[in-house]
């Protein structure tokens, strides 16, 4: 029972610490564990390639949302349509992120817990959220730009040479471009040491692969969060360009190391397994879609927008938003949620809702852009949003552009998709350049 508590609290408090969750591996989570959890939970971490598996007939309790059991006789909604995800992640009033103010929360996940914007409620959140947001707008972002493009054409002129030195050799298109990319950019952002990056990345990698287990796992995470305590340390004796020494010579003593440390915290987590999931799925998509392949390649600035939207919205490689806690009793899609309950957004199945638009299941690059869920909803909808978005246009182009003939060297079926995951994504994708 330990376990499994630890197991279940580990997965609300820190669902997005978990890179991949697999069946198997000596000491990690094990099918007797993932066995405990509804079948109605864990169908929805599932998908058969990119799409999601399919919902049962009866798999619906009310428009978009049912209702299920977990362990230690937890009640949880599982919420899936477009308007009820709305309706749940922009009624703060009713809903809680705040997981450590519910009784029964862990000592060991409060200390390992940085809160930072994704665990805060207001009025906490609002304050966090006014000062990092100036940070995130386009035109402070514009400043990265040129690094970010520097970034993208160094990777590329690695995957170039590799090429060059052995033309028969497949290139991982996941670790030589899709990793690298957003993790370079945060340290960037963050003010990380040239000399400090290889190291940064490695725990940042590490911190999301929960095969070691949850103890492992909570482990990487306390190494990482005291790296970052060094850099917030060394932005506060003199404060750099990035983010943080641009919050402490605007802000000072009024946040405190403790925020400085849930702010990078949470760019870290929820700017990097995102955006290189999104880079490698992104890519293969394009890979397969002759017309996106070509519109991407050579279209104006307007076509890139609307295809990286248009992916954006159907991969929703964040599958599931952070879990809420109802504050009190509330109806949401004619049903009644109890106070206490937990509730778990769907942002895939409500990007693919039927009520925005005719065949969402499929991915259309002539669609435009619709409104979507990927960066989520509300007061918790993703501030790094424009910086992702910044990568994404920068980041397709120059592959393609680079590398016109490129192509999966495997066929498809023979790439490795995580089997049950938070943020979906791929362990590895083996192209040939030319």
């Amino acid at each position: 029972m330990r376990t499994l508590r630890s197991r279940l609290t580990s997965w609300i408090g820190g669902a997005y610490l978990a890179r991949r969750m697999k069946q198997g591996g000596q000491g990690g989570i094990d099918a007797s564990t993932l066995a405990l959890l509804p079948e109605e939970l864990l169908t929805h971490f599932r998908r058969d390639g990119l799409d999601p598996e399919p919902l049962g007939e009866d798999d619906r309790e009310g428009p978009g949302l049912r209702k299920v059991s977990l362990p230690l006789g937890l009640d949880a909604w599982i919420v899936t349509g477009y308007d009820e995800v709305r309706q749940v992640l922009g009624t703060v009033d009713a809903f809680s992120n705040d997981f450590t103010s519910f009784s029964g929360t862990p000592a060991a996940l409060r200390k390992h817990n940085p809160g930072g914007l994704g665990f805060s409620d207001p009025p906490e959140h609002t304050r966090l959220r006014r000062i990092l947001t100036p940070e995130f707008t386009v035109r402070r972002l514009r400043r990265l730009q040129p690094r970010i493009q520097e970034i993208i054409d160094e990777q590329l002129d690695a995957m170039e040479a590799a090429a060059d030195a052995d033309p028969t050799a497949h290139i991982d298109l996941v670790s030589a471009f899709a990793w690298p990319i957003p993790s370079l950019t945060i340290c960037e952002l963050l003010g990380v040491p040239t000399e400090d990056r290889h190291e940064f990345q490695r725990l940042s990698t590490d911190r999301f692969d929960l095969l070691a287990g949850v103890e492992a796992g909570l482990g990487t995470v306390s190494d990482s969060l005291s790296y970052l305590e060094g850099i917030v340390a060394e932005q506060r004796r003199d404060p750099g360009d990035g983010l943080l020494g641009m919050i402490v010579r605007t802000h000072g003593d009024e946040v405190s190391d403790h925020e400085l440390l849930g702010l990078a915290d949470g760019v870290l987590t929820g700017g990097l397994e995102t955006s290189a999931s999104m880079l490698a799925l992104g890519s293969l998509m394009l890979l397969q879609n002759g017309t996106a392949h070509e519109r991407m390649r050579d279209g104006d600035a307007g076509d890139v927008d609307a295809l990286v939207e248009e992916l954006l919205r159907h991969l929703s490689v964040v599958q599931m938003a952070f879990p809420r806690f109802a504050r009190r009793d509330v109806e949401i899609g004619g049903r009644r949620i109890a106070s206490g309950d937990i509730v778990l957004c769907s942002l895939l199945r409500a990007d693919r809702d039927e009520g925005l638009g005719k065949a969402l299941d499929a991915f259309d690059p002539e669609r435009g852009k619709l409104p979507h869920m990927a960066f989520g909803h509300g007061i918790h909808r993703c501030v790094g949003a424009e910086l992702a978005r910044m990568e994404l246009r920068a980041a397709y182009p120059s592959l393609l552009r680079r590398f016109p003939d490129i192509r999966l060297a495997v066929p498809q079926s023979e790439l490795s998709f995580r089997k049950l995951s938070i943020v979906y994504g791929m362990e590895s994708m083996p192209v040939t350049l030319r």
